[in-house]
């Protein structure tokens, strides 16, 4: 009786067991595919910048060597596993923004956001995606508009000057360096946090990108362009740490 009553124990223990480690399999299988999913894995490949399209008017397609120089930069000066140097764009309609934890907006002109094109990019900076805005002289008033659609009970915040993004590669001890001149207005730099992170950042009366150009589109002087392309490694390298 004994011997029964101990081979049922041992059953019911096996039995529990191998519940447990199917309940186990199906835990990490399902966070697997949610991380795939609806997650950036912001170290699953080599670092791009990718140019977001969109609609309104503007022109987001402007200084298309910028991001190329960038990259290069970032290949010679850092450890930064980067892709191919070229001009990558994505569309905002489309859901391979998932694929480029940094996207870079730009332009001179308006921008619009559908009501999905807004949800996407919410669930984009939600996901761990970066999202980098630069005033190209023309398109703050349609840029606060629309990102105010996207986090309507966010404010963009000016970061202080010891915030991380100015010392994640480089000292920048007064903050953005001012690297293409319009109207003698100094330069600011404004973030948005979502789940205590910052996931967009704004610079404004800068133009930082002007300065990843080619010289021939702007004509910036040497030092100005290394002030610009430090802090977008700055801005890259604190991306991808948080």
């Amino acid at each position: 009786m004994f011997l029964v009553y101990y081979l049922v124990v041992i059953l019911i223990k096996i039995y529990l067991m191998r519940l447990f480690y199917s309940a186990i399999v199906i835990l990490l299988f399902t966070s697997s595919v949610y991380s795939q999913s609806d997650g950036i894995n912001k170290n699953s490949s080599p670092f791009k910048i990718a140019r977001l399209k969109y609609s309104g008017g503007g022109d987001w397609y402007n200084d298309p060597s910028a991001e190329v120089n960038m990259m290069e930069y970032l290949k010679k000066n850092t450890t930064i596993d980067v892709d191919e140097p070229k001009f990558y764009s994505v569309d905002v309609a489309s859901d391979d923004i998932f694929n480029y934890p940094f996207i870079l907006i730009t332009g001179h002109g308006n921008i619009e956001f559908s009501p999905a094109e807004v949800a996407r990019l919410r669930k984009y900076c939600e996901s761990g995606g970066f999202l980098y805005a630069d005033d190209d002289y023309g398109m703050d008033v349609a840029f606060k508009r629309e990102i105010k659609k996207i986090f309507p009970d966010e404010e963009l915040k000016e970061l202080p000057f010891n915030h991380k993004i100015y010392n994640s590669q480089y000292s920048f001890p007064n903050g953005l360096p001012k690297i293409h001149e319009h109207d003698q207005k100094p330069p600011q730099g404004f973030g948005i946090y979502s789940k205590g992170r910052m996931c967009v950042y704004y610079t404004y009366e800068t133009n930082i990108s002007d300065g990843w150009a080619d010289t021939k589109e702007h004509q910036d002087p040497p030092e100005k362009k290394e002030e610009s392309f430090k802090m977008g490694t700055n801005i890259i390298v604190y991306s991808l740490m948080n």
